[in-house]
């Protein structure tokens, strides 16, 4: 298995543009700060990145420039996941040559009919017995309209270069069949701050979550605190997290967590088209949560 330390919390990072192009210099200065707050690593291509609105020549650059801000002992993951297995080996060799150091592959979704669990098993076995870069599986329904059995995920984590899941289905009865399923060095980790108490209390390794964008050394705390057996003050600063986390995923979305990040003293910056940006209204909305939350 990978040497990659996947116990922690890992931040989805927003990608930065300045009047629709990436903003590198605003990318660098994010991941500095986010490096101080306690968090494992970085994700960059995650849902919040916006990966499907970039080049590969943009994305090779993103992540170089995510591995030169980063202090070397925090893993650098790239959501390198396309649609065919040529395409994501290609993207993912191509991130490993800037100095990645895991590729969180999503599950192929646009002939979702035909992703079967044997399609998935050759497709991520194909992808672990090629790939430079040791693999995570990115199991999203929301997004992907297909969510991943546990007999699949059971299957795959006996392969030496698949070292974990990211699932982001807020099901915790699943995180629980997913330990119980998997091989013994295999990471599950959690995709939404909605059920991070849960799921670190079941035994996850970690979370991949947007809520660490804005509020890092939070998800951090709620992590030391469990590993502690402080459950009751992990329980308060959950509670108190969940009106942040629906602000910035379900509800205002990407331009919405951007927002935050302005207001949070990251550089957030508007989305790229075709998504828009938050309105005044949302904009104040999203002030009243971060303020209500003790963020701001």
């Amino acid at each position: 298995m990978s040497n990659v330390d996947l116990k922690g919390v890992f931040p989805p990072i927003a990608t930065p543009f300045l009047e629709g192009r990436v903003a590198y210099d605003k990318l660098a200065s994010n991941v500095e700060k986010w490096s101080k707050t306690g968090i494992r690593g970085i994700v960059v291509f995650g849902s919040n990145g916006e990966s499907v609105f970039l080049s590969e020549e943009e994305k090779c650059r993103v992540v170089e420039t995510v591995v030169q801000s980063s202090p070397k002992d925090r893993p650098t993951i790239v959501g390198s996941g396309c649609e065919s297995t040529l395409e994501t080996l290609k993207l993912t060799e191509a991130c490993a040559g800037r100095g990645a150091d895991a590729a969180l592959i999503i599950t192929p979704h646009f002939y979702g009919g035909k992703m079967t669990e044997k399609a998935l098993i050759n497709h991520y076995t194909e992808l672990a017995n090629r790939s430079s870069l040791p693999l995570l599986i990115y199991n999203v329904p929301k997004f992907t309209h297909i969510n991943v059995t546990v007999n699949l995920v059971a299957i795959l984590s006996q392969h030496p270069n698949i070292m974990g899941i990211k699932d982001s289905a807020g099901n915790v009865a699943q995180l629980g069949e997913f330990l119980n399923g998997v091989h013994k060095d295999f990471d599950v980790l959690v995709g939404t701050a909605g059920v991070l108490f849960g799921a670190l209390t079941l035994g996850c390794a970690g979370g991949i979550l947007a809520l660490a964008n804005v509020a890092p050394e939070i998800c951090v705390r709620i992590q030391d605190l469990i590993h502690a057996g402080r459950l009751e003050e992990a329980r308060t600063l959950q509670l108190k997290m969940i009106p942040v986390n629906k602000a910035i995923t379900a509800t205002y979305g990407i331009a919405g967590l951007k927002a935050a990040l302005d207001m949070l003293g990251y550089f957030g910056g508007d989305p790229r088209p075709p998504l828009l940006p938050a309105s005044g209204k949302e904009k104040d909305e999203i002030r009243e949560i971060l303020t209500a939350a003790d963020l701001l």
